[in-house]
């Protein structure tokens, strides 16, 4: 089901700080937006030992709350909370090339999260780290 997977590159660190309050942790601490990257239930991996993989279960709920809120983010004050990530913790440096990346490969998430959504699809969130 092809339809059903979709591909963030590397932008998922800097879209999840840039949607949450600018850290990189697991859980609902910013509700709902932290849903779109490392909220929901963790099933492989944690903030608190080193693994090679993140694997995290949205359910239909957060799915849909996630569809209908992040098409409705505003790109001047994403590349604001994203201008306020630490770069230190991030690791990278901020730029508006990083940024262009990061709001490019979130916009290119709408169709899928609007199509898991309407079929009340569960999610899962990987990464390789």
């Amino acid at each position: 089901y092809p339809e059903f997977k979709q591909e963030l590159d590397k932008s998922w660190d800097a879209m999840h700080r840039m949607l949450t309050d600018g850290t990189l942790l697991y859980g609902d601490e910013c509700q709902p937006l932290c849903n779109v990257i490392l909220g929901g239930e963790v099933l492989y991996g944690s903030e608190w030992e080193e693994d090679d993989g993140i694997l995290v279960l949205k359910t239909p709920d957060q799915v849909s709350e996630i569809a209908k809120l992040l098409p409705h983010q505003d790109k001047e004050e994403c590349r604001h909370a994203y201008g306020s990530i630490n770069e230190e913790d991030y690791g990278f440096p901020l730029s508006e090339e990083d940024f262009a990346y990061t709001w490019e490969w979130m916009q290119g998430s709408l169709e899928f999260w609007q199509r898991a959504a309407s079929q009340k699809r569960y999610v899962l969130f990987t990464a390789d780290q």
